[in-house]
């Protein structure tokens, strides 16, 4: 009985460690296929149009953040790798210690057979039975006969349950083996590829030092083109909360004793649907189907010229050509404004929130319409030169920007 506790307790022992190391494996396996899927939607979206005009500088900051994906990924091929390695030398020692005690039992069980045949005929046992010096010593040896062929009996079960955990152990290992390869492979594979976007990102280097003060002046004036739509915009949202709060204050009977500047006065209706909106935090819906984020929210240096410093007012979402934005939850148009190259922006009020869809071709809505969640607002600009569809989407809490990715479920 001993020997069989020891096995289930060693087999128990056994499938918890390999169900842990799975678990852990299985998030490195989601994370490596998040990669892959990336990498995909990049090459899909940021390299599949053919550019009318080539930008050195654009296409340095694409085959960048490719490059960015790929180390990420053979970053979690090698942590993969590692762990397979480590489970494959714990489940050797397993293998190991399982085959010394399968030897150990089948020894024992040879020795049992041996005494079992040089005592099997029926005379003998007769005789020992017979031999008794009283019917109390004659059952004791009944007894001990009976409890000897059942013991012979679990022993051969034990065989056969150890040599199926055995086999059960090869076939992991052989499978843990071959997924090892495999990963060796992808990543040979993504290397190879990070060596050839290195070669091009060499060479646009090159050209991109032979006019750095050409380039640098076309960056530093996008910047301050950026800064002026941004305080345009930052100007029409506090005009707009001004003239919301007018009308609310119009409609109230008890006046607020006093109401902070750049903020919405809410109604119970507002304050219920802002209360929604904070609490979907973390939940709420991307603006578009698929996409590659390709600038994220706040203050970062220039992917080419680190010395220059950027201000993302929200996420630069690249999607593909045709594709419309949609309203990431219920709320009210509050207004929608037109750029100097005749792309909109459509703004939408969600209590003291606000949700701004810019770069879009049209707009599917008016001012004052009523939206609901996932409602297809207007198409999104594809740029004729780049060929890239992007969407500038920002996230407001009456006039204090936030970061909309930290609002919007994980991809």
């Amino acid at each position: 009985m001993g020997t069989l506790k020891f096995h289930i307790i060693f087999s128990l022992i056994f499938l918890m460690s390999f169900s842990s190391f799975s678990q852990t494996k299985e998030q490195l396996e989601l994370q490596r296929k998040k990669y892959r899927v990336e990498i995909t939607k990049l090459n899909t979206l940021l390299f599949s149009e053919i550019r009318k005009e080539k930008n050195a500088l654009e296409e340095l900051k694409d085959i960048k953040q490719k490059i960015d994906v790929r180390n990420k990924l053979i970053n979690t091929i090698n942590l993969e790798a590692q762990l397979l390695s480590k489970g494959i030398r714990t489940n050797q020692r397993k293998l190991q210690k399982l085959n010394k005690s399968l030897e150990d039992l089948k020894a024992d069980y040879a020795a049992m057979i041996y005494k079992s045949y040089k005592s099997k005929s029926q005379q003998s046992r007769t005789m020992f039975l017979l031999s008794s010096q009283n019917f109390y010593q004659a059952y004791k040896r009944l007894e001990y006969m009976k409890q000897y062929t059942s013991f012979r009996k679990k022993q051969g079960e034990e065989i056969l349950v150890q040599a199926v955990y055995i086999k059960k152990l090869n076939d992991s290992l052989g499978y843990q083996k071959r997924v090892k390869d495999t990963l060796i492979l992808v990543e040979k594979d993504q290397k190879a590829a990070i060596e050839v976007d290195r070669k091009k990102q060499e060479g646009l280097i090159t050209t991109i030092k032979k006019k750095e003060g050409k380039y640098k002046r076309e960056i530093q004036q996008k910047v301050k083109e950026e800064k002026r739509i941004a305080a345009r915009i930052d100007k029409i949202v506090k005009e707009e909360i001004a003239s919301a709060n007018r009308l609310a204050l119009s409609k109230l009977k008890d006046k607020p004793a006093a109401t902070k500047k750049n903020e919405f006065i809410l109604s119970p209706e507002a304050k219920a649907l802002a209360a929604k909106f904070e609490l979907n935090k973390g939940k709420l819906p991307w603006p578009i189907q698929e996409g590659v984020v390709v600038r994220r929210f706040g203050k970062q240096s220039h992917p080419s010229f680190p010395g220059i410093i950027i201000n993302g007012t929200g996420l630069h979402i690249v999607t593909s050509k045709g594709s419309s934005a949609n309203a990431i939850f219920n709320g009210e148009v509050l207004n929608i404004l037109v750029g100097s190259g005749g792309t909109k922006n459509v703004m939408i009020r969600h209590g003291n929130y606000i949700t701004s869809y810019n770069n879009l071709e049209n707009s599917y809505v008016q001012k004052g319409d009523k939206i609901i969640t996932g409602q297809k607002i207007g198409k999104i600009f594809t740029d004729k030169i780049t060929g890239k569809t992007t969407l500038v989407f920002v996230l407001l809490q009456n006039t204090n920007k936030l970061d909309p990715a930290s609002w919007m479920l994980r991809r």
